[in-house]
């Protein structure tokens, strides 16, 4: 008996697990038909239009403020370097990593290695690994990607939520160094070469174009523009998955149910939608459904994904920005400390 029981309950399983198997599918076929009635200025165009923006407008008008002796102007100078780079760096380098600013083979290398190792002082290589085939492929798999990256369980929270990530800009090299430890030599010494060449250009720009005086000048300059967007970046990345369902390897859901159930949109926001991009911020179920769309097909996309996990009762999660920086200052030990519970959805697994 127990044995037609066993046999039964996994019938059951393969059933539910090909049903959902085929919403994704259904879900896929309606968001293609979006993207291919699109634009290209849709699709890509403006997403384009806005990293070139950061370049030929932000970046000279920053460089050039900088240079001014009065504090408003050179305070607006620092911020407009800020919103630069972080358009630049969080943006550029996270639609890159996929893949979403170009359909050519070379130009998409092209830009991975341009906006995540010369703008964003990282590792192309570590970020296809660990973020694109990782966390992406295996969303809220304890062990795989869990986000567990994020988790400093050593430092208290209010120096983990509100002072350690001032030290990204310093930080993000190291991490990309340590994770190529066993890497061949070549891609070792690329990667050191490009993220060099960032920093250097950064700093001689600030030398010679913003007229600063001092090396410790510049260089402190430099860091506060990189760190400027740091304390929202690493929230952003930490609301997202961690307190929401997390799942074992032998008992992981359908695509459909693992994301609907473990990825979380924040609320439109006009600073962080338009620096990190909406794909992190306002649309990052549709990301992890669909993690080729540009942000701005995201947005697009975003009421028909809506509008279908709703008719078929799956849940759409959102949550405010300050909601959820409560709940983990609050829930800090259990969320960032502890290990997570496995969930397991009933008549699923």
């Amino acid at each position: 008996m127990d044995g037609e029981g066993g046999t039964a309950e996994a019938s059951k399983v393969r059933s539910e697990d090909g049903e959902e198997e085929s919403a994704m599918k259904e879900l896929k076929r309606k968001v293609e038909a979006v993207v291919k009635a699109s634009s290209w200025w849709e699709r890509r165009g403006l997403d384009c239009a806005i990293l070139a923006g950061a370049f030929v407008v932000c970046l000279p008008a920053g460089f050039l403020l900088l240079r001014s002796s009065e504090a408003p102007r050179f305070a607006c100078g620092l911020l407009l370097m800020g919103v630069a780079h972080a358009v630049i760096t969080v943006k550029g380098s996270h639609m890159a990593s996929h893949g979403a600013l170009s359909q050519s083979p070379a130009a998409k290398r092209f830009w991975a290695l341009f906006f995540i190792e010369i703008c964003g002082a990282f590792s192309a290589h570590v970020a296809s690994a660990g973020h694109v085939k990782l966390h992406h492929a295996h969303t809220n798999v304890i062990g795989m990607g869990d986000s567990s990256v994020w988790k400093l369980p050593r430092l208290p929270r209010l120096l983990y939520l509100f002072v350690a990530p001032l030290a990204v800009p310093v930080v993000t090299p190291l991490a990309a160094l340590a994770e190529l430890g066993g890497a061949s030599a070549v891609l070792l010494l690329r990667t050191v070469l490009l993220i060099l060449l960032g920093v250097a250009s950064h700093f001689w720009l600030l030398l010679t174009v913003s007229g600063f005086r001092s090396p410790l000048g510049a260089g402190l300059c430099m860091l506060a523009t990189r760190a400027m967007f740091s304390l929202p970046f690493i929230h952003v990345n930490i609301f997202q998955h961690i307190g929401l369902a997390m799942y074992s390897r032998s008992a992981r859901p359908a695509r459909l149910l693992q994301m609907s159930h473990g990825v979380l949109n924040l609320p439109r926001n006009v600073l962080l939608d338009w620096t990190f991009g909406h794909s992190l911020i306002s649309c990052h179920v549709e990301h992890h459904l669909f993690p080729f769309l540009s942000d701005n097909m995201c947005l697009k996309v975003k009421p028909a994904v809506r509008r279908y996990l709703a008719d078929r009762n799956l849940p759409y999660q959102e949550d405010g920005y300050v909601s959820r920086l409560r709940l983990f200052f609050h829930k800090y030990q259990e969320l960032m400390v502890a290990a997570p519970p496995i969930t397991r959805l009933v008549g699923v697994q």
